[in-house]
């Protein structure tokens, strides 16, 4: 019926990161009939022209290694971009753990990245995997995560593995809809 605040933040923050357009605010975070929402509009907020929603585990649970799963349907559209990512819990960058990404213009294809390295010149592997239309139904997203390997599967299938630039720290979960960018 709720989110638990020992384990979730809701974000209450306009990031600056990649040009987005969204200010994140908590009643953009709902929980209806066991399932988290995040809405997002058309709606100005301290000089942005959208709001959306965005809970973190960020000093409340990390882990290193483990299999992270969400069950979603995801939203579309010009402009949105959902995501389930992982940063590490001493709060560098890189590394980064993205377990999903949609680029709203593209509603059946799926990005799953892991970066690493040293800003500026990091360095990523991406895989993407074109399936059917995400919004029009609930699907499993889930990355493994061991020494040395991740490994990305949607609805329990393998899509993509990586060896380059495993991470091995506590890293804490981030699910989001980012708006423009």
């Amino acid at each position: 019926t709720s989110l638990d605040p020992l384990k979730w933040r809701i974000e209450n923050a306009a990031l600056e990161k990649n040009n987005e357009q969204q200010y994140y605010l908590p009643d953009e975070v709902e929980v209806r009939d066991g399932l988290l929402i995040l809405h997002s509009r058309e709606r100005q907020r301290d000089r942005r022209p959208y709001t959306s929603g965005m809970v973190e585990t960020r000093d409340r649970f990390a882990r290193t290694y483990g299999r992270f799963e969400i069950r979603a349907k995801l939203p579309w559209g010009q402009g949105i971009w959902p995501a389930h990512w992982m940063l590490p819990a001493s709060g560098l960058w890189p590394p980064e753990i993205d377990i999903m990404e949609l680029i709203g213009h593209e509603p059946h294809r799926v990005h799953m990245s892991n970066h690493w390295g040293d800003w500026p010149q990091h360095a990523w592997n991406t895989g993407h995997f074109d399936g059917p239309r995400f919004d029009q139904d609930f699907h499993t997203f889930a990355v493994e995560w061991r020494p040395g390997l991740l490994e990305w599967y949607i609805d329990g299938e393998l899509r993509f593995r990586s060896e380059a630039g495993v991470p091995a720290e506590p890293f804490y979960l981030i699910l989001n809809t980012r708006v423009g960018g």
